[in-house]
C-alpha cells in the first residue's frame, strides 16, 4: 500500500536537493524537534475572525522562540499581516505567572507556552482584549497612535478576562472573586466578596477544567444587566498532602483532589443583578451531589440554559431557569445505561425561537432542533458517523447550519452544511474540498449568515495551511500556504521522509479498527525489523487522523518519523473505547478498562506477524498518560508479546484518579470493586517479562506521582527489574517542555535501541 504523500514528497525533495544539495538528506534529530523555527512551518495558533469580518487575528511563535507567542492580525482587505503586540516588548523576557494561572494552563495544555496565550475581540470587532503577565490590555485596531491601553496595574493576577456581550465592560477573576471594569470610565468594581480559602466565585472547579471542558465559572447575560456565576466550596473535598520535587527544593502541596468515590466540591449557581447588586440562587434540584456542566443564556436574558449531570453520569438534564426567581424546569433529558458524554451549550437561533442540541441518542453524535420550550422539531443530521464538537455557524436567513463531522471517514474532519428545515437529515452538503482534517472559524454565527470562513487544513502530505474561503469551499485568499518547498523548515528532511500507511482491521465484535504504520526506508530483502506500538488508547480521543504529523501532537509525530528512520516499524491503532466512532465503539470498556483495549492492540500484532519485514520477537510499546497505562496493561496481559515498553505518567490505580473521569467508565468504586481491581495495575505486575521504562514528572498534579511510586514498590516486591526516569518539577505535560521533552524522547530512543 502506498500513500499519495510518496510521489509528492519525492518530487519536492528532488527539487530541494537540486537547490540546496548541502542540506539534502540531513538527518532528523530530537534536538531539531524542539528548536525554532517550527518544523511544521508557519502556523496560526488560536485564529479568530473579527466580528466585523475585517481581520483574522492569531498567535504566532517568535522567530527565536516558538513557544513565546505574540499577537498578529491579518487585514483581509489589504492582504497583509501586522504584529499587534510583541509580548517580550511589553513584559520583558521573564513572565510572572500566579499559581492559579499555572494550574489553569496545565488544565488547558498550554503550560509550556509563554507570552500571549489567549485574546478576545470586542463584539464590534474594533478592539482586542489581551491578558499578559497577569495584567489586561486592550488594543484598538482603528487607532493610529496610542492604540494599546493597559486596564489593570496592581500586584494581583487577573484571569479568565473577557468583554461583556455589548462591549461596555471587561470582566475577570481576581483573588477568587468576580470583577468588572467599566471601559468608559475605567472604574473597577468588585462583584463578589466571599472568595477566599476554600471558596471561589466565578472559577471552574478542578474536575470541570480537567474533565468537562469547562474552564470558566461565570456567564454574562446578553443585555449586560446580569452575571451568572458558580460559587465553589472545595472544603468537602479531601485535602491530600503531596510533594512537588524540584531540582533544588521540595514543595509540600496541600491539594484538594476529588478521588474516585470521594466527595466533590459543592457548586452553587447564582445570578447577580449588576444594577441593584442582589444575588439570586439557582435551584439545581434536591440532589446536591450533581455536576454543573454547562451554563448559557437565552437570547432575551430572561432565562438561563443550565446543564445538570447526575453523579453517576447516566442522566443529563437541560434546565430552563427563570433569571428573576432562580426556579428551573427540565426542558429535555438524555439517559444511558452506561454513561452520557457531555453536550456543548445549546445554540440559540433567535429568529426561529429555537435552539440546536447535540445528542448521541442514536448511537452517533448528531444535531437536533428544538423550540425554546423543549419540544423536538426535527433531527438535522443522521447516519453512522459523528458530528465533531459544536456548531460553527448559522445562516438564519437562508436556514443553513454549519458544522464539522467525519461523514467522509472516521480519520477525517470536514465542514458540512444542513438545512434547518430538512426532512432528510442523512442528506448533508460537504463544503471542504481537500482530504484530511479541516478546522473552521466563522464570525457572527447567530447574525446574518456568513459568506466567508477561515479554514485551517492539513493532511499527511500537507502541513497546516490557512485560507479565507468562500462559503462553497473555494479559496478566496491564502493567509498561510505553508507549501513544502525549499524554504520550508522541513525541507532539509524531505528526502528521507517516510510516508504513513493506513488500513483497517476487524475487532472481535466486527467493528473496524483504524491503524497506521511507518516502515523503514529501503527495506532489505529477508531482513526483519523491530516494531514499536505508539498508542494512547483512552476514551474520548482519536489518535489516528489523516493530518500532518498528528496535528496537536506533532512532536510525537516527528518522533515516529525519526524512529522509522532509525530502523523501527512504528505502528498505531485506535482500539475500542476511544472516541469519534459512536457509542457502540466506546462502551465496551464500561466497568472494566484495559482488557478490550489490549485485545484490540493484539489484533494489530496478529496483522504485523503477516508482514515479511516484521520481527514479531522484537515488539515494543510506548504511551503517555492513558497510553502509559496501556503500556503497563499490555505488558501484564500479553507479556509474551511485548519485549520492551515505555510507560509515561501512567494511571496505575483508578481509585487514585478523579471522580468525573473515572466514575464515568468504572462507576462507584464501592459498587464495582472488582472492576476497579481488574482495571488497575495490581498484582499482575509479576507477569511482566519485558524490559520496562517508567517515566513520571515529580510535580504532576493530574496523574499524581503516587501512581508511579506505588508501581515501583510492587515491581520491587516482585523482584522485577525496570528502568526509571523522573523529572524534577515536571508536570503532566512535561513532554511538551523544550528541555524535559527533548531529554524524554532521547531517553526513549536509547531505551528502544538497547532493548529492541
Amino acid at each position: 500500500m502506498k500513500s499519495s504523500v510518496t510521489s509528492t514528497l519525492l518530487a519536492v525533495a528532488a527539487s530541494v536537493c537540486f537547490l540546496q544539495s548541502p542540506a539534502c538528506g540531513e538527518p532528523l534529530t530530537i534536538e531539531r524537534l524542539f528548536a525554532a523555527p517550527d518544523l511544521s512551518g508557519s502556523q496560526l495558533r488560536l485564529p479568530k475572525l473579527s466580528p466585523d469580518g475585517k481581520y483574522v487575528a492569531f498567535l504566532q511563535g517568535a522567530v527565536d522562540d516558538k513557544n513565546r507567542l505574540d499577537l498578529w492580525a491579518f487585514d483581509i482587505q489589504k492582504g497583509r499581516a501586522t504584529l499587534l503586540i510583541d509580548a517580550r516588548a511589553v513584559i520583558g523576557a521573564e513572565e510572572r505567572l500566579s499559581a492559579a494561572e499555572e494550574a489553569r494552563r496545565e488544565r488547558q495544555r498550554t503550560a509550556t507556552l509563554r507570552g500571549i496565550v489567549d485574546y478576545e475581540f470586542s463584539p464590534d470587532g474594533k478592539r482586542v482584549l489581551v491578558p499578559l503577565g497577569g495584567e489586561l490590555y486592550v488594543y484598538d485596531l482603528a487607532a493610529r497612535r496610542d492604540n494599546s491601553r493597559r486596564l489593570t496595574q496592581n500586584n494581583a493576577y487577573e484571569t479568565d478576562a473577557r468583554f461583556s456581550p455589548r462591549g461596555n465592560f471587561v470582566s475577570f477573576i481576581r483573588d477568587q472573586n468576580v470583577w468588572v471594569i467599566d471601559l468608559a470610565s475605567g472604574q473597577e468594581r468588585q462583584l463578589t466578596r466571599d472568595g477566599a480559602g476554600a471558596i471561589s466565585n466565578g472559577v471552574a472547579e478542578f474536575v470541570a477544567q480537567e474533565e468537562m471542558d469547562r474552564d470558566t465559572g461565570y456567564w454574562w447575560s446578553p443585555d449586560e444587566k446580569q452575571i451568572a456565576y458558580a460559587r465553589v466550596d472545595d472544603s468537602p473535598v479531601a485535602e491530600i498532602e503531596r510533594f512537588e520535587i524540584y531540582a533544588d527544593t521540595v514543595k509540600t502541596v496541600r491539594q484538594r483532589y476529588p478521588a474516585a468515590g470521594a466527595n466533590n466540591s459543592v457548586v452553587q449557581l447564582k445570578i447577580l443583578d449588576l444594577q441593584g447588586g442582589a444575588s439570586t440562587d439557582v435551584d439545581l434540584g434536591g440532589d446536591r451531589n450533581v455536576y454543573l456542566t454547562r451554563v448559557s443564556w437565552f437570547p432575551n436574558s430572561a432565562a438561563l440554559a443550565v446543564q445538570r449531570q447526575s453523579r453517576d453520569q447516566r442522566r443529563l438534564d437541560l434546565l430552563k431557569v427563570d433569571a428573576r426567581s432562580g426556579a428551573g424546569r427540565v426542558l429535555l433529558s438524555e439517559a444511558s445505561a452506561s454513561w452520557i458524554n457531555l453536550s456543548p451549550d445549546p445554540l440559540f437561533i433567535p429568529q426561529r425561537r429555537a435552539f440546536v442540541w447535540v445528542s448521541e441518542r442514536s448511537g452517533f453524535r448528531h444535531l437536533y432542533l428544538y423550540d425554546e420550550e423543549g419540544e423536538l422539531l426535527r433531527p438535522l443530521t443522521a447516519g453512522p458517523w459523528m458530528v465533531d464538537g459544536r456548531v460553527v455557524g448559522v445562516d438564519a436567513d437562508r436556514g443553513l447550519l454549519y458544522f464539522h463531522g467525519n461523514a467522509a471517514g472516521p480519520t477525517e474532519q470536514h465542514l458540512y452544511a444542513t438545512s434547518l428545515q430538512t426532512t432528510a437529515p442523512t442528506q448533508i452538503q460537504k463544503l471542504s474540498r481537500e482530504p484530511g482534517v479541516h478546522s473552521t472559524v466563522m464570525a457572527n454565527i447567530t447574525q446574518r449568515g456568513p459568506r466567508v470562513y477561515l479554514d485551517t487544513w492539513s493532511s499527511p502530505d500537507q502541513p497546516h495551511a490557512t485560507a479565507i474561503r468562500n462559503i462553497d469551499g473555494s479559496v478566496r485568499q491564502w493567509i498561510v500556504r505553508n507549501e513544502l518547498n525549499s524554504q520550508h523548515p522541513y525541507a532539509p528532511y524531505l528526502s528521507d521522509h517516510l510516508a504513513e500507511e493506513y488500513g483497517v482491521l476487524k475487532a472481535s465484535d466486527g467493528q473496524e479498527l483504524q491503524y497506521r504504520f511507518i516502515k523503514p526506508a529501503r527495506l532489505e530483502a529477508g531482513k526483519r525489523y523491530p516494531v514499536i506500538f505508539d498508542l494512547y488508547g483512552g476514551p474520548g480521543v482519536q489518535y489516528l487522523r489523516r493530518d500532518w504529523m498528528g496535528g496537536a501532537r506533532a512532536t510525537q509525530g516527528y518522533f515516529r518519523e525519526l524512529l522509522a528512520q532509525q530502523g523501527f516499524v512504528v505502528f498505531s491503532l485506535d482500539n475500542r473505547g476511544m472516541g469519534g466512532r459512536g457509542t457502540a465503539f466506546e462502551k465496551p470498556i464500561w466497568r472494566h478498562m484495559g482488557k478490550v483495549e489490549v485485545e484490540d492492540q493484539l489484533r494489530g500484532v496478529e496483522y504485523l506477524k503477516t508482514l515479511p519485514f516484521v520481527d514479531a520477537n522484537r515488539i515494543g510499546i510506548m504511551g503517555w498518560s492513558y497510553g502509559g497505562y496501556m503500556t503497563l496493561k499490555a505488558m501484564t496481559l500479553a507479556p509474551q508479546v511485548f519485549k520492551a515498553g515505555v510507560a509515561g505518567a501512567p494511571v496505575t490505580d483508578w481509585r487514585l484518579y478523579d471522580t468525573h473521569y473515572t466514575e464515568r467508565y468504572l462507576g462507584d468504586p464501592a459498587q464495582n470493586a472488582q472492576g476497579y481491581a481488574a482495571s488497575s495495575i495490581g498484582a499482575d505486575v509479576n507477569r511482566i517479562t519485558g524490559r520496562l521504562l517508567l517515566v513520571h514528572g515529580m510535580a504532576d498534579d493530574n496523574v499524581l506521582f503516587t501512581h508511579s511510586t506505588q508501581l515501583m514498590k510492587r515491581l520491587q516486591d516482585a523482584n522485577i527489574r525496570f528502568d526509571l526516569m523522573t523529572y524534577p518539577g515536571g508536570k503532566h505535560g512535561l513532554v511538551r517542555d523544550p528541555q524535559m521533552g527533548r531529554h524524554y524522547y532521547e531517553t526513549v530512543l536509547k531505551f528502544f535501541q538497547d532493548h529492541l
